[in-house]
């Protein structure tokens, strides 16, 4: 009867050891979110999308148009 308790104890660790390899090797495999997001913002800057800024208005002193402020 131990050999059988003992052979069970291994099978069980056997068993969680996998479960326990597979998830770390799909979370090693899956990118994070920082590296998503990096990735989307490289794919719109090559895409050549602009973003509305709306009416710009020059800024005297720096000689650069910014927004308008303001309503």
């Amino acid at each position: 009867m131990p050999p059988l308790v003992l052979l069970a104890l291994v099978g069980t660790g056997c068993y969680a050891g996998y479960k326990l390899f597979s998830k770390l090797m799909v979370q090693a495999q899956t990118p994070s979110k920082s590296e998503t997001d990096r990735l989307r913002r490289e794919a719109a800057a090559r895409s050549g999308s602009t973003r509305d800024l709306g009416e710009l208005e020059l800024d005297e002193k720096t000689g650069v148009y910014r927004p308008k402020s303001g309503a």
